[in-house]
């Protein structure tokens, strides 16, 4: 039978389908990278938000950000792969069109709170109130993301 997408037809397309385990492998290490990601990012998003005033956000941020960059070593190739085996499936399902613009969104709030409100970071990195305008985009961050997981959850079900 032949693949009603190109990219179904690939030669990764085609192990992802056939293989008894390289579905359920893959799909593992994209959800322990989720786990990195999803935990860092929003361990980040907490401490802004007010918790463990104690902690340097700056040092937090150099800490976790290597884990959410490692994360998505993992995440980007293994949902890839997953696309790949059913890319026709995913680009007409709702769940995932969903998830792809949490996605975007997720990744534009990152870039204006980096550019906007981290850049006073030095005026509230310990024991002080983060802008509102930051505690306000980490907050969305940490929507988007718990957002996002849903929808992957949900993919198994749409």
């Amino acid at each position: 039978m032949t693949p009603a997408n190109p990219i179904e037809a690939l030669p990764l397309a085609r192990m992802m389908r056939e293989s008894l385990w390289a579905y359920p492998i893959v799909e593992t290490v994209h959800i322990v990278g989720f786990v990195l990601l999803a935990g860092s990012v929003i361990m980040f998003d907490l401490r802004v938000l007010g918790l463990s005033k104690g902690i340097s956000v700056r040092a937090l941020s150099r800490h976790l950000l290597p884990w959410s960059l490692a994360a998505l070593l993992l995440i980007v190739p293994t949902g890839f792969l997953m696309f790949t085996a059913h890319a026709s499936d995913f680009l007409a399902n709702r769940t995932f069109q969903l998830k792809m613009g949490l996605l975007m969104a997720a990744g534009i709030n990152a870039v204006i709170f980096r550019t906007g409100p981290y850049q006073t970071v030095q005026h509230w990195d310990v024991a002080a109130r983060a802008p509102v305008a930051a505690q306000l985009s980490v907050a969305a961050s940490i929507a988007l993301w718990v957002s996002i997981i849903a929808c992957g959850r949900l993919l198994a079900y749409t």
